[in-house]
């Protein structure tokens, strides 16, 4: 069988200009959002940036370099494609299965699921996920870029692009991976630094915890379904699904 054949109408039509300069402008928006929090965190303006851990502790920069990854590997399956690459074969091909595994099993479900979750512990009460004091030290615009302006950017990626979508079993293997993985750096930070990732957590007791964890990764798989069913929805018969492992 050829290697083409093991991922089916990859894509839905020839790579556009337009399409091009959708990656390459969210490309940039993603890597000029981290770049500028990555200042505001150098100035010494946020505290928690010196703990142990940094940056990496938080879901929601942790997420902002996948996205950041997803549109540099989308902007390089078009170039390449643009410059006359077969999709079907070598290196381009390649690069498109890459792109869709990433954006299929982490950018969607974990974009997705940090926008909701912070705008719903945001609406309960801010002070345990954003206190109010960070108004005045990161600008309004990039509190946006990191919870906000992910989601229209995915569904935009969603409806402009056709993702072939892995096996279910594979596809959810490898987001429990990263839930298990991140689940693991946040309880060796309070092992190693004695302070949770984030301030609503430590009003938790361990049941509270344990049924908080769990329903945020089922939270996130059913976010993988999500995404999935989006892509048939939109894209009908070309979404072609490879159900099995």
């Amino acid at each position: 069988m050829a290697r083409s054949d093991l991922w089916p109408k990859m894509a839905a039509g020839p790579c556009s200009r337009a399409v091009c300069g959708l990656h390459a402008a969210a490309f940039t928006w993603c890597a000029l959002s981290i770049w500028q929090h990555l200042v505001i965190a150098g100035n010494g303006q946020v505290p928690s940036a010196y703990t142990y851990g940094g940056r990496w502790k938080y879901l929601t920069f942790i997420n902002q370099v996948l996205q950041t990854i997803l549109y540099g590997i989308s902007l390089m399956t078009d170039l390449l494609q643009l410059f006359g690459y077969n999709k079907k074969e070598g290196f381009c091909f390649d690069l498109l299965v890459l792109r869709d595994c990433f954006f299929s099993i982490l950018a969607f479900p974990v974009g997705t699921f940090v926008v909701g979750s912070f705008w719903g512990i945001y609406a309960y009460d801010r002070e345990l996920i954003y206190p109010e004091k960070l108004d005045k030290v990161i600008p309004m615009w990039l509190n946006h870029a990191m919870h906000t302006v992910v989601l229209p950017l995915l569904l935009l990626e969603l409806t402009t692009c056709f993702h072939q979508y892995p096996g279910r079993k594979k596809g959810l293997l490898g987001l429990g991976i990263f839930c298990i993985a991140y689940l693991i750096w946040m309880l060796w930070i309070k092992y190693i630094a004695g302070i949770w990732v984030y301030p609503f957590l430590a009003k938790m007791n361990s049941v509270g915890m344990v049924i908080f964890i769990v329903v945020s990764i089922l939270i996130m798989m059913h976010l993988y379904f999500l995404g999935e069913f989006l892509t048939k929805l939109f894209w009908g018969k070309s979404a072609e699904y490879k159900k099995a492992a």
